[in-house]
Formats: structure tokens, sequence, C-alpha cells
């Protein structure tokens, strides 16, 4: 089982995009971020036409999730973090195959001290109680998505820059994923890669892509009961080449029975 997490930014621009990449990746769960339509929107049709199947949790303008599934159902759909008041279209979850799937676009924060970098350490919290519980009625567990944190130095292409005071790195914000990942959780590009340099995001200014100015903040989770079967782990440059593209590239890992 492939399962891949993608921030299109803006599915109505990048469908064929999207279309593109499912047709040659041939993914078979995908977490989509930023999908930037409400629900009425979504090319549901069109997707399946292509063999998946999708849920989905939208706004205009801003944010949205969706899962995409080809040859499984989605079942026990749930959108939001329960408990948790946010009008903000960010989570989606669904059990898939056997494997529950959560989907994150994790909350940007602007900059270290601001009121958006609260409401993120917040999120964060609430994210955290919930997977906690997530966890423990479906152990065959991956929390995926755009997560708005460098895990550590590796993942950026300064470390003088991107440090313990700069937003997407800062302390505050690499604890909170630590804490997640204290749940039981395994970063999988991790588990087969210990180079630095790999980058799933680069900003569109400043040629950041050309000088591959980036950082890897799309990333793929999964529990203790699936590292065992966790095969092989990557990011897809390739989309980020194309005309027109979102400023994030896929990430994906490979389940092996």
């Amino acid at each position: 089982m492939k399962i891949a997490s993608w921030n299109v930014n803006s599915l109505n621009v990048r469908l064929p995009h999207l279309e593109q990449w499912l047709g040659e990746a041939q993914p078979d769960i995908v977490g989509i971020q930023e999908t930037k339509l409400d629900d009425a929107r979504f090319p549901d049709t069109a997707l399946a036409a292509l063999g998946y199947r999708s849920v989905f949790s939208g706004q205009k303008t801003y944010n949205g999730v969706a899962l995409l599934a080809r040859g499984h159902a989605l079942d026990d759909v749930q959108v939001g973090i329960p408990g948790f008041d946010d009008e903000q279209k960010r989570v989606i979850a669904a059990t898939v195959g056997g494997v529950r799937v959560i989907n994150l676009y994790v909350v940007n924060g602007q900059d270290v001290g601001t009121d958006k970098y609260a409401y993120k350490l917040r999120w964060l919290d609430a994210v955290h109680d919930w997977v906690a519980r997530e966890r423990d009625a479906h152990p065959r567990l991956v929390v995926l998505g755009d997560f708005n944190i460098a895990p550590d130095a590796r993942d950026v292409h300064d470390p003088a820059v991107w440090n313990d005071d700069h937003i997407l790195t800062s302390t505050a914000e690499r604890a909170a994923l630590q804490r997640l990942f204290a749940l039981g959780l395994h970063d999988a590009f991790r588990l087969h890669h210990d180079e630095a340099g790999v980058f799933s995001w680069w900003d569109y200014r400043q040629a950041g892509f050309r000088r591959d100015l980036g950082l890897r903040i799309d990333l793929t989770l999964v529990s203790d009961a699936l590292r065992a079967e966790t095969v092989a782990a990557g990011i897809d440059r390739e989309p980020r080449t194309w005309e027109r593209p979102s400023d994030h590239a896929p990430a994906w890992v490979a389940l092996g029975g």
C-alpha cells in the first residue's frame, strides 16, 4: 500500500497536476491539503473517473483537506478535531483498508509570538490529545500532511536562518512535533533516510526551487504497529518541476504486508 501526502496549493489550479501524478505514481491513498475549494466545487467526479473515491472538507480561498483512496472504501470519516472549536478546515480522517489515516494541514503560525503562533500551539495540543485516542482505537495508524514544522536541522537548507526562534523551526513547534512522535509515531522518511538536504517545500520567491532552498515539512508518520511494514518512503520532486506547480512536492510511504 502506497500512501502519500500533497499540499496542492489550490486544487482548482492544480487538478491537472494531481490527475497526472495519480496516473504516474499510482498511490493507493492520498491526503491532500490546501484544496481552497468549498465542498460543492470539489472534483470528486473527475477523481472517480481515475478510480479514486474521495472524502473532503473545504472552504473557499483558504485551507481545505481531502482523502482519496483507490480500491478501498473510506470508512468512519472524521472531519475536524473532536472537541476543538475551529472554523478552519484543516483535518480529515478515515479508515482505509484496515489503516486509520489522519490528514492534517497544520497551522502555519505566521511568526513566533503572534496570535497565529499561539493558535498553532493550541491547535497542536488538541491534535496530540486526539491522535493519542485514535492510536488507542486504531493501532494501524498513519498521520500525514503539511505539518508546517521542519523536524530538525537536516530538514532545512540553512540552519542558521531556520533556527530556534524562527517560525516552522522554533523550539515550541518542534517540541509539539516531538510530543506526537512520543505517542509511538515514526517519521517514515527517517526510517529509510539519514541524509540532510531532502526537502518537500520551496518558496516561490528568490528562485527557491532552482537553488534548492527548501524545507522538509510534509511528513508521513507511521505507528509502532506499522513500523515493521514500512518498506520505503520518499519525496517526489518531479511535480515541483511542472508548469505552475504547487510549492510543495508529494511525500509518500510504502507499506508491505
